[in-house]
C-alpha cells in the first residue's frame, strides 16, 4: 500500500474539490497550491497509483485525454464543452436503455456524454443560439451532423 504523501494529499483535495472530471495538467494547477513544486510526472504518477487503488475512476470521453474523478460518486453521466473543452458531472439519467439495444442484446452498463456549450461560454460575445434539439432517435456522438457549438 502506497503512503500518503503531502503530493498525494494534494492530488486527491484538488480533484474533490474540482466537483468535475480533470485533466493532468488540471489537476497539477489546482494541486500546486496546496504542494508547491509538484510537477506533472508526479501527478501522473500518483494518478495511476489512485486509479489502480480504486480511489479515483478514469473518465475517458472519444478522442480525449483521460479525466480523473472521485469513485465515490454515485452513478453520473458527463456533459463537455465544446468551446473550452471541459467536462461537467450531470447527475440525471435516462434510466433503463435497453429498449435501444438490438433485439435480444442484454444492457449491463451505460454512459452518457452530452455535448454544447457550458454556461460560462454561453455567455462570452461571439456565442451563437443554441442548436435546436434533435428529432432523430439514432444515437449522437461528435461528427453526427449536428454539432453546430453555442
Amino acid at each position: 500500500m502506497e503512503r500518503n504523501t503531502r503530493q498525494r494529499i494534494a492530488i486527491r483535495e484538488a480533484i474533490e474539490v474540482a466537483r468535475r472530471p480533470l485533466l493532468p495538467q488540471e489537476v497539477l494547477d489546482q494541486a500546486q497550491s496546496l504542494a508547491p513544486g509538484l510537477g506533472i510526472a508526479t501527478v501522473y504518477r500518483n494518478l495511476k497509483a489512485l486509479v489502480d487503488d480504486g480511489t479515483l475512476a478514469v473518465v475517458q470521453l472519444p478522442g480525449e485525454n483521460p479525466r480523473y474523478e472521485p469513485v465515490s460518486r454515485r452513478h453520473h453521466h458527463h456533459f463537455q464543452c465544446r468551446r473550452c473543452q471541459r467536462v461537467f458531472d450531470v447527475h440525471a439519467c435516462p434510466g433503463d436503455l435497453s429498449r435501444l439495444a438490438p433485439p435480444g442484446f442484454s444492457v449491463e452498463d451505460h454512459d452518457l456524454t452530452l455535448y454544447g456549450c457550458c454556461a460560462d461560454c454561453a455567455g462570452q460575445p461571439g456565442t451563437a443560439a443554441p442548436t435546436p434539439a434533435c428529432d432523430d432517435t439514432d444515437a449522437h456522438a461528435p461528427g453526427h451532423g449536428h454539432d453546430s457549438c453555442c
